[in-house]
């Protein structure tokens, strides 16, 4: 069992940015394995739960939302929808202990929820929306799962955004309320995501369970609801009637889900972890000065901040499976 860490550059996968959940999954025989996809009723985990319960795996979904979950999945077999509210870390815990109860393993858990550059808002004892639901929820859930995580071949997929290039961690203001931004916020809570993947398969590989992170590439679906359509007309993505501008700007949701779809299934990526992933590929390291919204930024695969953030992050929640 290898616990080498995996270069961050591309190993020629052979598939692309118009990939699908599908293309990736052709070959792969599922039955039998139990996944997890948090969000996955709604935009790209939706098209995640649809494709891994057509190549065989039984999949649950918790959802903040199990009503509108049950409506979007009717017709979906091998799905169990579930209440979880990733905001409210009481939430978590009643759904890892109802799932632990059941006695189950988890071969695949997909963190694919998400929200973005929502109005200030505040949760719990006063953590920023974004950093609490997209990190610290996702953070608490994967904890409390632990004991049910399959040794010797789990996969844990951590969804981030190129967003995370807007934004580093940061210690001291983590909940801004010093000038509070819509979109720092969320590039931080995404660079979250990929240091939280790289900690988590270090802490994790001996046990040969991966942790991965990545960007699933530019995809209009509710994500987007918090943002004026002014503002998406004034970005270029859609015209005053909402048609989309340049629809090579963007993935379909079949798509965007192809990446974590990947991340979760491919054995092209047996023995690797902790890097993150788009289009299909490991990413590589983003231009340092900037120029290109690509690959990776340093800070977001930096080990020490990866650590300090698990440090953090499980004072803030007080869960760690580790300590």
């Amino acid at each position: 069992m290898t616990s080498a860490i995996t270069p961050q550059h591309s190993i020629d996968s052979g598939f692309g940015a118009r990939s699908t959940a599908d293309d990736v999954l052709k070959g792969i025989d599922l039955t039998g394995r139990l996944a997890l996809v948090t969000g996955g009723y709604s935009g790209i985990g939706l098209e995640t739960t649809r494709a891994l319960v057509r190549a065989g795996a039984r999949v649950v979904v918790p959802a903040r939302r199990p009503e509108l979950a049950r409506e979007n999945l009717a017709g979906v077999d091998g799905v169990e929808v579930e209440a979880l509210d990733l905001a409210d870390l009481e939430s978590v815990r009643a759904f890892a202990e109802r799932f632990l109860a059941s006695g189950r393993g988890l071969d695949l858990l997909i963190n694919s929820a998400g929200i973005m550059a929502c109005p200030e808002t505040r949760v719990g004892p006063g953590w920023e929306l974004q950093f609490a639901t997209n990190h610290l929820g996702h953070f608490a859930l994967v904890n409390r799962l632990w004991p049910a995580i399959e040794p010797g071949g789990a996969r844990m997929v951590s969804v981030s955004s190129l967003a995370h290039h807007f934004s580093a961690i940061r210690f001291d203001d983590l909940d801004w309320r010093e000038g509070y931004d819509k979109w720092g916020a969320y590039g931080q809570a995404k660079t979250a995501n990929v240091l939280f993947a790289v900690q988590l398969d270090r802490l994790a590989r001996d046990r040969g369970v991966r942790a991965f992170s990545l960007h699933p590439g530019g995809i209009l679906t509710p994500l987007q609801r918090y943002l004026p359509q002014q503002e998406m007309i004034d970005r270029g993505w859609i015209d005053a009637d909402g048609n989309v501008l340049d629809p090579d700007a963007f993935k379909t949701p079949q798509q965007g889900a192809a990446t974590q779809v990947w991340a979760a299934t491919s054995p092209q990526l047996d023995g690797m972890g902790g890097v993150y992933l788009e289009d299909c590929d490991i990413a590589g390291l983003a231009p340092a000065d900037g120029s290109e919204l690509v690959g990776v930024k340093d800070w977001a695969i930096d080990p020490e901040q990866a650590a300090r953030l698990w440090t953090v992050s499980a004072e803030l929640t007080g869960v760690n499976a580790f300590a």
